[in-house]
C-alpha cells in the first residue's frame, strides 16, 4: 500500500492492519475513571466558585467529550492507524470523522440544556476543532509514549529471559562435564595404588566441588577464585601424568588483582580441552598455560600438542561443545569486550583470550 492509497471501505479505515502492534497497551478503564474524576472535580470547582451557567455547561461538555474521545482513540483509532504508512495522518483523518459524528449527540445535549439552536450549532462546530487540535494530539502523544515504555519493558524482559536461560543451559552442560572428567582422573590415579597422591587428589577435588556448589552459580566472582580453581584442576590432572616423563606441563598463573571480577567457569574449558586432546601416554605431549592481568585486561593463553584419534565425535573434537559454550557465554557476558583467537595445525593447538574485566 502506497502512502497515498485509501481504504476500500469505511470498515477498513478503522480496522487494525496486519502491521498493527500486537500488544499495544490499552489501560482504557483507568483512563476513563481518571477522566471522569477530573470532569467531576472541574464541575464541582466551577459550582463552588459560583461560575456562570455557561462556563459550567461548556467546560463540562468539552471535558466529557475529551475523556470519551481519548478512550476511543486509545482503544481503536491509534492502534488501527499505526498499521498505515503515514500513521499520524491516518489517525488525524479517523479522529476528524469521529468528531464530526459527535456533532449530533453533543448538539442534542447542548440544545436540551440551553434550548438555543444557535448556541447548539456554534458549540458543536467549536468542539470539533477544539478536540481535533488539542485532544487528538495529546491522546496520540500519551499512547505512543505508553507504547514505547511497554515495548522497552517487554524487550528487556525478553533479553533477560533469553540471557538467563542461555546461561543456565550452558552451566548445566559445563558442570557435569568437568566433574566427571575430574572423577575419571581420580579413578585412574587410585588404580596406581599411591595412597598419598590419591588423598591429595581427593582434597583437590573437594576444593573444586565447593567452588562449583558455592561460587559457580553467581554471575561474577573474584578472578583470584577462578585462577585458584584453574590451578587446582591443572594440579589434579598433573597427578595422572606425573609418572610419564614424555609429558611436559608448564603453567604461569600470575596473581589476580583483588578487585578483578570474572564470570565463573569461563577459563577452565580451554584448559580441559588441552588436557583432553593434548595428552597422550604413548606419545610425547606438552601443555603450556599462561595468565596475567595488565591495566584491567586479562591475557590468557593455552598452547598444547594435538594427537590424532580414530573417528572422533563432535563432543570429542578440539573446540567441540565445551568451547562452543564458552563462545556463547563470551558473547552474552562480554560483548565488544573480548577477543578470542584459536589456531590449530596438525600437531598443535593454540588459544589466546583477551578479556576486559
Amino acid at each position: 500500500m502506497s502512502a497515498l492509497s485509501f481504504p476500500a471501505s469505511f470498515h477498513d479505515l478503522f480496522a487494525p492492519g496486519p502491521d498493527a502492534p500486537p500488544s499495544a497497551p490499552r489501560p482504557i478503564a483507568r483512563d476513563l475513571l481518571l477522566g471522569l474524576a477530573l470532569w467531576f472535580m472541574a464541575l464541582l470547582f466551577l459550582v463552588a466558585i459560583g461560575a456562570p451557567h455557561e462556563p459550567q455547561l461548556y467546560g463540562g461538555t468539552l471535558l466529557a467529550v475529551a475523556v470519551l474521545f481519548h478512550a476511543v482513540a486509545s482503544r481503536w483509532l491509534i492502534p488501527a492507524a499505526l498499521a498505515w504508512p503515514r500513521p499520524f495522518g491516518s489517525y488525524w483523518l479517523k479522529a476528524f470523522l469521529v468528531l464530526v459524528a459527535s456533532v449530533v449527540p453533543v448538539g442534542l445535549v447542548v440544545l436540551i440544556l440551553t434550548g438555543d439552536p444557535e448556541v447548539m450549532v456554534g458549540f458543536s462546530v467549536f468542539q470539533v476543532f477544539f478536540h481535533l487540535l488539542l485532544t487528538a494530539p495529546l491522546s496520540w502523544l500519551i499512547y505512543r509514549r505508553r507504547l514505547r515504555r511497554h515495548q522497552a519493558v517487554a524487550g528487556l524482559q525478553q533479553e533477560l529471559g533469553h540471557s538467563t536461560a542461555s546461561l543456565d543451559l550452558l552451566r548445566s552442560q559445563i558442570n557435569p562435564h568437568f566433574l566427571f572428567n575430574a572423577l575419571n582422573t581420580l579413578y585412574g590415579t587410585a588404580l596406581q595404588e599411591n595412597g598419598e597422591r590419591t588423598a591429595h587428589g581427593i582434597q583437590l577435588l573437594g576444593d573444586m566441588m565447593r567452588f562449583m556448589l558455592h561460587e559457580n552459580h553467581q554471575p561474577f566472582i573474584p578472578l583470584a577464585r577462578e585462577v585458584e580453581y584453574l590451578g587446582n584442576y591443572i594440579e589434579l590432572q598433573t597427578l595422572r601424568t606425573a609418572t610419564s616423563p614424555a609429558i611436559r606441563i608448564t603453567t604461569s598463573l600470575s596473581e589476580a588483582p583483588p578487585a578483578a571480577q570474572i564470570a565463573p567457569m569461563l577459563l577452565i574449558p580451554f584448559v580441559e580441552n588441552a588436557f583432553k586432546h593434548g595428552i597422550s601416554l604413548q606419545h610425547p605431549s606438552w601443555i603450556k598455560v599462561t595468565l596475567h592481568v595488565e591495566h584491567g585486561t586479562l591475557y590468557f593463553d593455552v598452547y598444547n600438542s594435538v594427537h590424532a584419534r580414530p573417528a572422533p565425535g563432535p563432543a570429542d573434537e578440539p573446540g567441540g561443545i565445551g568451547l562452543r559454550n564458552v563462545r556463547q557465554r563470551l558473547l552474552l557476558l562480554y560483548p565488544e569486550r573480548h577477543e578470542l583467537i584459536i589456531r590449530r595445525s596438525l600437531d598443535e593447538y593454540f588459544v589466546h583470550l583477551t578479556l576486559q574485566l
